[in-house]
């Protein structure tokens, strides 16, 4: 299983939300640092999310992005705000290993479509839970879609990878949705990233023991509780 240690960016610095509230932020520092410190500590993938690109749609951290991949050289995938295969192509033609989609997916299929059909596995969908349905735009928004019904609909079209978000889980220590997972690794043949509650080590035991291809580790690395060097 692969561990994907997160950094969080707004304001081209390194944030944490609680459940995806902008109104509870912590800060933690320079995402470069941060990126150097997961290649130390022997890291070799990192989840970027530009949370102001997730609100706007736009790329106010690009150069934030492209400067933790060009400093760690760790394989690097980014979400947040990405709606256009403009941006799609920036950031590949930049060097990003991985781009994430998520209102997008939900809310332009042939856009979905078309990057899938031009970068294959370099696409990836962000499916964002929040009581069933999948939420939109930065998480402020909850659609009318089922989450199983739109991951359905995602691997028919031919997407590999989806990062699972259980939103009430997420910042929030507790835990990851286990049973969520569960379900997901027996229904689908995607790669399943665990993102959201992951918080000790018998969490990212139990998503290896499920078959879940990764974990995000995000504020258990930042407050300490999950010793980054030990669990990779």
């Amino acid at each position: 299983m692969i561990i994907f240690p997160a950094i969080d960016i707004f304001d081209k610095k390194a944030v944490r939300l609680y459940k995806g509230d902008y109104s509870q932020m912590t800060v933690y520092g320079n995402p470069v640092d941060i990126a150097k410190d997961f290649k130390n500590k022997g890291a070799t993938h990192i989840h970027i999310v530009d949370l102001e690109g997730a609100k706007s749609g736009e790329t106010p951290n690009f150069e934030t992005v492209i400067a933790i991949k060009e400093t760690s050289g760790l394989f690097c995938e980014i979400g947040g705000g990405i709606r256009s295969m403009d941006v799609i192509e920036k950031y590949i033609n930049s060097g990003i290993d991985r781009v994430i989609l998520g209102t997008a997916a939900l809310c332009d299929e042939d856009l979905l479509i078309n990057a899938v059909n031009k970068y294959k596995e370099k696409i990836a969908v962000g499916v964002d839970i929040r009581d069933g349905f999948v939420a939109i735009k930065g998480w402020t928004q909850k659609s009318e879609t089922d989450a199983f019904s739109f991951c359905e609909k995602l691997q028919n079209i031919g997407v590999k990878t989806i990062i699972c978000t259980d939103i009430s889980k997420d910042g929030a220590m507790q835990g990851a949705n286990h049973d969520l997972y569960r379900q997901l690794s027996e229904k689908f043949e995607m790669n399943i990233v665990a993102s959201g509650g992951v918080s000790s080590y018998e969490d990212v035991e139990k998503l290896k023991y499920q078959g879940i291809y990764g974990a995000i580790i995000g504020k258990a690395y930042y407050t300490g509780a999950i010793d980054l060097e030990k669990i990779l």
